[in-house]
């Protein structure tokens, strides 16, 4: 079965989504990014294996600047993530996985475990 993950196009699905989850991952990028396109696929990955509780979301930076735009989304990827609806790590271009993973792990057990 292949991850389940979900769009966000509009502020008000954004902010359904941090009151719905109480750990949210958004990756934010566009289809012109290669580099964001290349490591979508190894963060789903990373999610779906470490942090299988939180939820991912793809934001596309281009089709949504309102979102962007309150986030202060200048680059792409970036990613953020999110525990009990505030902002615990924010990530943009350059960022390995086990650094992800490490970032991630202790608010995550925090919360889940």
């Amino acid at each position: 079965m292949a991850y389940d993950f979900g769009f966000l196009n509009t502020l008000e699905e954004f902010d359904v989504a941090l009151q719905e989850n109480d750990a949210v991952f958004v990756y934010f990028n566009s289809s012109s990014c290669n580099v964001g396109e290349a490591l979508a696929p190894k963060v789903m990955n990373l999610i779906e294996n470490k942090f299988p509780k939180m939820k991912f979301y793809y934001v596309d930076r281009e089709m949504s600047p309102e979102i962007a735009g309150k986030y202060s989304i200048f680059v792409e990827p970036t990613i953020l993530t999110f525990f009990v609806g505030k902002e615990t790590l924010r990530k943009s271009r350059h960022f390995s996985m086990d650094e992800l993973e490490k970032e991630m792990s202790r608010p995550y057990s925090i919360i889940f475990e």
